[in-house]
């Protein structure tokens, strides 16, 4: 949902197991195994009965020691791993964000729904770790959230105040209320200031550019907002499942709709919290275990119902960009909502990306450890690819007006070749802040590949010993 922005040129971030004891008789509370969102059940659920005690028979003679047969040792136990599907949806999520900001096409926003399934992704690992107490889970994704958008921002007002922008003065932001809101650089609990323009037209960057570089900021304030109710939510869920699953969506019918209307930057969150909330909560219901107690035709035949249900509501209220759901809310809420269901009720729970999809696992793995750098920094970034394209007109043998307009027709692609380096070297730049947000050693490029090395070598070890 952008709000307003225009977004690229054209026109997210985080996350247990079953229920615990007082929850252990409920029907949803079925173990799963092999899933990263929780502990596999240790214990025998086969039911098998025993067979009956027999009377026993008394022994004439001693059994010979080798007779005796020692019990098998019980294996240990499997220690509970990212679950790479969910590690490839969020990196899908993340390409198809870029690219959605980049050409602009509305139909990618039916194709992939990206926010609701980053959302449904951060919810079931919220859930996960609300095993722990709540204000110590809060308090670590919060302080994993705010380090880099500190730098973000320090960097994002820094060239907004070099470009003379004054939040003081600001029409749209100006007096004293403008300078609070910078506040929410610090802590997102709203709507950061920013210019509408903001140098001249033939700058170096187009003077909206303010404007596209703020607009992925109301993301990391949802999840905030998520994040703090989610002690209460789960709490609910456990009580309630589908009333709190489907609560969002009826919330979205009121304040989604025009029916009910809250002005300002107050409706745009309450209403992005209704529209992804559906979503979040079904994370809390992948991890729980109860999608996976609903009969498959059943979860699919009724989520099919829900997106048929978004796509009529959508073809009844196209924007102005037609058919991007992201300016429909209600057809958002409920085709996020169907098609997430659809992807969790799938998961396969891989521990390792399959055939194929194998040669992706590194630039999936450096993905997901970068999710909010890349989040954070892609619009800016798309923006960057213009005034350096532009040095190619510069060329000797761009002088003729064939190859400039060759290099005009294929401008588009062009950022988008150009686009994924910058977002490298960004991640390179910034990215280890993620790290230190997460106490972690900090990391220049963190795709794995020294794990996977030294696995292999482990493995290695002990076939020579």
């Amino acid at each position: 949902m952008t709000h307003g922005y225009t977004a690229g040129t054209g026109t997210n971030p985080e996350p247990a197991g079953p229920y615990g004891t007082p929850y252990g008789t409920d029907p949803f509370a079925t173990p799963q195994t092999g899933d990263w969102s929780g502990t596999p059940y240790a214990e025998d659920r086969s039911g098998a009965p025993g067979a009956p005690y027999a009377v026993p028979q008394q022994r004439t003679t001693e059994p010979a020691p080798e007779a005796v047969a020692e019990p098998p040792a019980a294996p240990a136990p499997k220690k509970p791993g990212r679950d790479r599907y969910l590690d490839l949806l969020r990196s899908i999520a993340l390409v198809r964000v870029v690219v959605y900001h980049l050409f602009g096409w509305a139909w990618l926003s039916v194709l992939f729904p990206s926010m609701g399934v980053m959302f449904a992704l951060a919810g079931s690992l919220m859930a996960r770790s609300l095993k722990r107490p709540a204000l110590s889970v809060i308090r670590s994704r919060v302080r994993r959230l705010l380090p880099p958008m500190w730098a973000f921002g320090v960097v994002a007002l820094a060239m907004m105040f070099a470009s003379g922008w004054n939040p003081s003065k600001d029409p749209d932001h100006g007096g004293v209320w403008g300078l609070l809101s910078l506040v929410n650089y610090i802590i997102p609990i709203g709507a950061p200031p920013y210019p509408w323009h903001s140098g001249s037209p033939s700058g170096l960057l187009e003077d909206t550019w303010a404007v596209q570089a703020a607009g992925p900021l109301w993301y990391l304030r949802a999840y905030l907002w998520f994040v703090i109710a989610s002690p209460l939510l789960l709490w609910a869920f456990r009580r309630a499942p589908w009333p709190t699953m489907l609560a969002p969506l009826g919330l979205t019918a009121i304040v989604g709709t025009g029916l009910v209307k809250i002005p300002g930057e107050t409706g745009n969150a309450v209403t992005d919290f209704a529209v992804y909330g559906g979503c979040w909560v079904l994370g809390f219901a992948h991890n729980e275990g109860l999608l996976k107690r609903i009969p498959r035709y059943v979860a699919v035949s009724g989520a099919a119902l829900v997106m048929a249900f978004g796509l009529w509501w959508a073809s009844g209220h196209l924007g102005p960009d037609g058919w991007d759901l992201n300016d429909i809310p209600l057809a958002q809420a409920t085709w996020s909502f169907g098609f997430v269901v659809i992807l969790l009720q799938y998961s396969p729970s891989w521990q390792e990306l399959p055939g194929r999809l194998a040669k992706w696992d590194r630039l999936v793995t450096l993905s997901n450890n970068r999710a909010v750098t890349i989040y954070l920094w892609h619009n800016l970034l798309i923006m960057l690819t213009v005034p350096i394209i532009d040095l190619l007109y510069r060329l000797p043998f761009m002088q003729s007006e064939r190859a400039s307009d060759a290099l005009s027709s294929a401008y588009t692609l062009w950022m988008f070749a150009l686009v994924w380096p910058l977002i490298g070297l960004m991640v390179l730049a910034v990215g280890w802040i993620e790290d230190l947000a997460a106490k972690r050693k900090p990391r220049l490029w963190p795709n794995g590949t020294k794990r996977s090395a030294g696995k292999r070598a482990s493995a290695g070890a002990g076939h020579r010993g």
